[in-house]
């Protein structure tokens, strides 16, 4: 599935989008950052709430698909910047992660 595809189906904003165009291999869901970059794979798009631009730097390091803060989160200024900078793939949504992660498999997107 594209990342735009996601987009229109979950309702998510977004913040920095250079290639929506992109097909998504599946979804990660976690908060602790090194448990990102041992385990989720290229081309995942993470689900986090954290907002501050450290996960730019772990999606760029996987090259993740994109990353989704959720639960109503606002990311931290620099982080929207550091998305544009490096070409990753940003969004937010107020969906809790629970919640997203379950419509993102209903949407056929896999771990």
């Amino acid at each position: 599935m594209r990342l735009a595809d996601i987009v229109r189906e979950l309702d998510l904003k977004v913040l920095a989008g250079p290639a929506l165009e992109k097909k998504v291999a599946g979804g990660y869901a976690s908060d602790l950052l090194s448990i990102v970059m041992a385990n989720a794979k290229e081309n995942q798009l993470w689900i986090t709430l954290q907002g501050h631009q450290n996960i730019i730097a772990v999606a760029v390091l996987v090259e993740l698909a994109g990353v989704v803060i959720a639960g109503g989160v606002k990311p931290d200024p620099e982080t929207e910047k550091k998305a544009k900078e490096e070409g990753i793939n940003l969004f937010t949504t107020p969906l809790p992660v629970y919640e997203l992660a379950g419509r993102l498999y209903k949407l056929g997107v896999s771990g």
